[in-house]
């Protein structure tokens, strides 16, 4: 199979950062962990994308390990908001571009204010999504921070 490039994997090849492609097209895999198992990798450093909206109506995009929960207090206090909650499945789509399953904090229709867990500095990569379902990226969050503004931060529920 030739290698499928996806709008992600494209917007780094235009920054010229290096990175690694990962498909798991074929697996069935859906949810963050059985992304992980398909793939062999640390669930640690394995990353799902979660768009939320603060109450007043802003969107955040927030990176955190797959196998942790985002703490919704920890990210409005990111987001200096009074609260935050998970954007509804049915406004993803038209507000990140991306599905449930394939968004990525990479070509966004717009570019929201994203943080990442700070535990990502624990690894030289991480794997994320490349903005669609199969496909993930890894890459350091040194050059993530090249493609997207990023604050790193405590995110996830203790």
């Amino acid at each position: 199979m030739a290698e499928q490039k996806t709008n992600v994997m494209r917007l780094i090849d235009a920054a010229k950062l290096p990175y690694k492609a990962h498909c798991y097209l074929g697996s069935g895999a859906v949810s963050g962990m059985e992304i992980v198992q398909a793939l062999g990798e640390n669930p640690d450093r394995t990353f799902k994308t979660l768009v939320t909206v603060g109450r007043s109506g802003q969107h955040y995009v927030f990176v955190v390990p797959v196998n942790r929960e985002l703490d919704l207090k920890k990210a409005a206090a990111v987001a200096k908001e009074k609260s935050i909650e998970m954007i509804k499945s049915k406004d993803l789509l038209k507000t990140t571009g991306y599905i449930h399953g394939g968004c990525s904090p990479i070509g966004m229709k717009k570019l929201f204010p994203t943080a990442v867990h700070e535990s990502a500095l624990s690894f030289d990569t991480i794997l994320f999504s490349a903005g669609k379902i199969g496909f993930q990226v890894e890459m350091s969050v040194q050059d993530l921070q090249k493609m997207i503004p990023l604050t790193l931060a405590d995110l996830v529920v203790s």
